[in-house]
């Protein structure tokens, strides 16, 4: 009996995957913050989960994919990050909300329209906020980075990828300048939760510890 995967259960690896990828490990509390759903909700679905094999819960030290998971959701992210290329660089749609169309369609489109769309597309390697596309496979191909907040004062890194899509977050980071591609010099970093001063291009903004942890770059050399 080939087994039925639920938008929900895509939804839920995708968030898991994600968490791990940024946090090295998904806690319930975050999923929760991620999906917008009760805390209830999430600890069955969870359990649900790991009954059938797609994640591991550890009290206390939070969610993990299997191999089973993480196939899956792969397969998710490779639709959703095609999609939004298909709506940013085809329908022409604005950079910032094209996450959350994305998360529609992502559940919608089969293997084979992903694979004619990525061909349309010339096989991108990474969606429009520069998050690497996983192969048919399930390969991922990504350029090493650092977050902002690893670069020392008065160095310089181009901006690889965000790693946070709300588009909130999105729109804030468009408005700044900040798109994969531009280039950032660290002028003051903080002591401890105070604000990360930069300068894009020949504008200096303060940006908040979390927004300048989910801005991946890669250091100027000169």
């Amino acid at each position: 009996m080939v087994e039925k995967i639920t938008e929900v259960i895509e939804e839920y690896l995708e968030c898991i995957y994600k968490l791990q990828e940024r946090e090295g490990v998904a806690r319930t509390s975050s999923i929760v913050k991620s999906l917008k759903v009760a805390p209830g909700t999430v600890t069955n679905t969870i359990e649900r989960l790991e009954k059938e094999g797609f994640v591991k819960h550890v009290s206390y030290r939070g969610v993990r994919l299997t191999d089973k998971g993480r196939v899956i959701a792969l397969q998710v992210i490779r639709k959703h990050r095609l999609s939004e290329r298909l709506l940013t660089d085809i329908l022409k749609m604005s950079w910032s909300s094209v996450h959350e169309n994305a998360c529609m369609l992502e559940h919608s489109l089969s293997e084979e329209v992903i694979s004619h769309l990525e061909k349309i597309l010339n096989y991108p390697k990474t969606c429009p906020h520069g998050n690497p596309i996983p192969t048919r496979q399930g390969r991922v191909f990504e350029e090493k980075t650092i977050p902002l907040l690893e670069l020392t004062v008065g160095k310089q890194g181009i901006v690889k990828r965000l790693m946070d899509e709300d588009a909130e977050t999105l729109a804030y980071f468009w408005n700044l300048g900040i798109v994969p591609g531009t280039i950032i010099e660290v002028l003051e970093k903080p002591r401890s939760d105070e604000l990360v001063k930069i300068r894009v291009g020949r504008n200096r903004h303060a940006v908040s510890n979390r927004l300048a942890s989910i801005i991946c770059i890669k250091e100027v050399r000169k």
